[in-house]
């Protein structure tokens, strides 16, 4: 039994079946048969269906290192990303908080130049814008340093002004720079007049930026907390009108001849970096009125030698020659009483052109402009 049980065993085992090429060509021909009836028919749908639903898990498993590895990938690369952005992002804050910054200071600057640019339309006379650079270190001496010098026309006891009233005097002039002695200067004086009524004193420094005191006021003089005191423009220094304190204590001693009178100035002496320097014309409204009268008549008589009509002369273009030098055709020779400002002085960038320039045959140019324009 056993003989006969191999024997079979190796006749199955070498027994010859279909060869390959028929196998091959029957698998083609199921294959096409199934693409066919797929294709045509929808007999193989739940087949399929259920052959995708057996088999999903068998997809799922063959992604799930992949989708391990990416898992991973992106938890390390996403942190990197974040830090990179987080930095990135300090930086951007960083760097807009300094521009906030910068707008900031950038806007106050505006607005003070705005109150200035305000402040020098109301200013009848020439003016220079300066910008401070400077402050004497020294606490008993109040003195500030500005950009403008002689190369600019400034000229020692200039008056120097801020948005808000005056602030002091030039009293050093360099090459590109100028030193300004502040009102609040225990050394500076200034001659003022309570704006209300008119009566005058003197304002002189105490030490004090915020402090000024008017000397022999008497105890019942007419002033009272609250009035504003304005240059008188005696002496010739400060040209009249401009606001210089408000008062602020007022005290009366029956014992004594004068009163004790504090004033606070109106300029900011300790803040305002931009000022203006004036160029005032000293002459009185009633020598203006007479050198212009005095224009208008040699205007005249040029133009009815030379037959055309003159054109007016207004009181402020008249009599601003050089002290001593000849007035040209159509201006009038400054009086011997008076004082101007010499050409050298006035800064190009200031220079007022005269309202109405008279005709004159062959009229060469003012010596003030040809000065001030070779500046």
């Amino acid at each position: 039994m056993a003989w006969r049980f191999e024997d079979e065993t190796i006749k199955r085992i070498f027994s010859k079946g279909p060869s390959l090429g028929v196998r091959l060509l029957g698998l083609a021909v199921l294959s096409a048969s199934l693409m066919v009836v797929d294709a045509r028919f929808d007999y193989l749908k739940p087949v399929r269906s259920e052959l995708g639903l057996i088999l999903t898990p068998l997809y799922w498993a063959a992604d799930l290192p992949m989708r391990a590895w990416e898992t991973v990938h992106d938890q390390f690369s996403s942190r990197t990303e974040i830090i990179a952005e987080n930095e990135r992002l300090k930086a951007e804050a960083l760097l807009m908080q300094r521009r906030l910054q910068k707008l900031a200071a950038l806007t106050e600057q505006n607005v003070r130049l705005r109150e200035l640019l305000n402040s020098a339309a109301l200013v009848d006379d020439k003016v220079l814008v300066g910008e401070l650079i400077g402050v004497d270190p020294n606490p008993f001496t109040h003195r500030i340093l500005i950009d403008k010098g002689a190369k600019d026309g400034v000229f020692v006891g200039q008056p120097v002004l801020d948005a808000s009233g005056l602030m002091g005097q030039v009293v050093e002039v360099m090459p590109y720079a100028a030193r300004v002695l502040l009102l609040t200067d225990v050394t500076h004086s200034i001659p003022v007049q309570v704006n209300r009524n008119g009566l005058r004193a003197i304002a002189v420094g105490t030490g004090n930026p915020e402090r000024l005191e008017l000397r022999h006021v008497a105890d019942t003089a007419d002033i009272k907390e609250g009035d504003l005191l304005v240059s008188s423009g005696l002496g010739q220094r400060f040209p009249a009108g401009y606001p210089v304190a408000t008062v602020t204590d007022v005290v009366h001693d029956s014992g004594q001849p004068f009163a004790i009178v504090r004033a606070v100035p109106t300029a900011k002496l300790n803040r305002s970096r931009y000022v203006l320097l004036v160029f005032s014309d000293p002459r009185t409204p009633e020598e203006r009125a007479n050198d212009a009268a005095q224009a208008q008549e040699e205007a005249d008589r040029k133009a009815a030698a030379s037959g055309t009509p003159a054109a007016p002369v207004s009181p402020g273009s008249a009599g601003t020659a050089q002290p001593g030098a000849g007035a040209p055709a159509g201006q009038a020779p400054v009086k011997p009483g008076t004082t101007s400002v010499s050409a050298p002085e006035i800064s190009p960038a200031t220079q007022k052109k005269p309202a109405a320039p008279v005709q004159a045959p062959a009229a060469s140019p003012a010596p003030a402009e040809r000065s001030q324009g070779g500046r």
